[in-house]
């Protein structure tokens, strides 16, 4: 059975986690806490760059989410989740990748803010108008189309379904984006996005934890790299 090394807030393994059940493949999920569970022996033994998802599938391992997603597709083809046609592919790809190289670090460093973040953070306005720029640009590919390749669910679902609809949490509004709103709604009314909906607890949680995510990370990379510059 497919294994999926996974936290559950993680906004680079839920798109996986969706994969896996919109495909309707059988697998088991082992958590990790992210509290610094991923920068100890089990893990790095697991994934030697400490972060998640990582799947496997019998004696062949797979990181890194573009990859887990490709691997799947490639070795699963039953429920496709690419399409062949070349536009819809195209769109596809370039929904995928705004959504992961500029929607994602934007609301990354969104979450990262502080409760009362500081007048004139250039950092902070930079990744509202990134936020804004990217929501943007899907809303005009989408157009009137159910999804981003037409009639069929795609990994650009998969990944940009999982971020669009929290930029209202972080303060950017989607009232200019109704194409996306709709979308968005349409996505969240699935089952499969039910099964791995966060309660609004969990999200507030999540929120708190992050900001203090890069001490925690930052006094295991010391650990981490004191290990390495010692091994053999």
């Amino acid at each position: 059975m497919l294994k999926l090394y996974y936290a559950r807030p993680s906004i680079y393994a839920r798109p996986v986690w969706l994969a896996l059940l919109e495909k309707q493949l059988p697998f088991e999920l082992i958590p990790v806490n992210l509290g610094g569970d991923q920068f100890e022996p089990d893990f790095l033994a697991v994934n030697p760059f400490s972060h998640v998802p990582v799947l496997i599938d019998g004696d062949f391992r797979v990181i890194e989410s573009l990859a887990i997603l490709d691997y799947l597709e490639a070795r699963y083809p039953d429920r496709p989740l690419l399409p062949q046609d070349a536009i819809a592919l195209a769109k596809t790809r370039m929904a995928q990748l705004v959504a992961l190289n500029e929607l994602l670090p934007a609301v990354v460093k969104l979450l990262m803010q502080p409760e009362k973040p500081a007048d004139g953070d250039t950092e902070l306005e930079y990744a509202q108008l990134r936020t804004i720029a990217a929501l943007q640009f899907l809303e005009n590919l989408l157009g009137d189309s159910l999804y981003f390749a037409g009639e069929q669910l795609t990994p650009a679902e998969i990944v940009a379904g999982t971020l669009v609809h929290r930029v209202a949490d972080l303060g950017i509004s989607l009232d200019n984006y109704p194409r996306l709103t709709d979308w968005s709604a349409r996505l969240l009314a699935r089952p499969t996005w039910q099964q791995i909906a966060l309660s609004p607890d969990e999200w507030q949680d999540f929120r708190r934890r992050i900001r203090t995510l890069p001490k925690v990370w930052q006094r295991r990379r010391q650990q981490r790299m004191k290990a390495l510059t010692q091994s053999p």
